[in-house]
């Protein structure tokens, strides 16, 4: 245990003249009352003044070392934080950059492709309307040719059919006459019979 040379030289007297039994109520052989001892050092008024300076000095001290060591490195530690963030901030901002402008790159190959595609499409529809019409073209031909030798067919068909007609009609009508009347009649009356009533 720690103790001083003061409170040394006050306490063996104290305890010599305890063990001597001196008399006038001290302890000491110096004549400190009893009393005296019975206040707590830093508490004692007479203390006051050097507790003072040690304070002042302790603070100054403690001044001096905070100001001269331990508020550099505090200022070194902020500045390369704060440089940091701001490297970070930068850094983040040149990336938010990139993407935006990564963002509107594919917005822009989206929207030409998109344009591509529809022309592409139109080029495919309006190829489509072409050989359709060209294919309809074809067939409207083909069925027109086919119309028109069914019409020539039809045509000679009837002409055939209008030569035999007379021929037929006269028959017919030689046949009804000689059913009807009974009797035989000429060629030349019947002839002349049905080109009246073709007429």
């Amino acid at each position: 245990m720690f103790v001083t040379s003061a409170f040394a030289q006050e306490s063996a007297p104290a305890a010599e003249g305890a063990h001597t039994g001196t008399e006038g109520g001290t302890h000491s052989g110096a004549g400190v009352p009893a009393e005296a001892h019975g206040t707590f050092p830093p508490f004692d008024p007479a203390t006051f003044p050097s507790q003072l300076l040690w304070l002042a000095i302790t603070f100054g001290l403690f001044y001096l070392f905070l100001k001269k060591v331990v508020m550099p490195r505090l200022g070194g530690i902020i500045d390369v934080r704060s440089d940091r963030i701001t490297q970070d901030l930068d850094q983040a901002a040149r990336l938010k950059g990139e993407a935006d402008a990564a963002v509107a790159a594919y917005e822009q190959e989206l929207a030409e492709a998109k344009a591509k595609a529809n022309a592409i499409g139109q080029q495919a529809n309006d190829a489509a309307k072409a050989e359709a019409e060209a294919a309809r073209k074809k067939v409207e031909a083909a069925l027109d040719k086919k119309l028109g030798e069914a019409e020539a067919s039809i045509a000679s068909i009837k002409a055939n059919a209008m030569k035999e007609v007379g021929t037929i009609a006269e028959d017919t009508a030689s046949a009804i006459v000689d059913a009807l009347v009974g009797g035989k009649t000429s060629k030349a009356e019947i002839l002349a019979a049905v080109k009246s009533v073709a007429r």
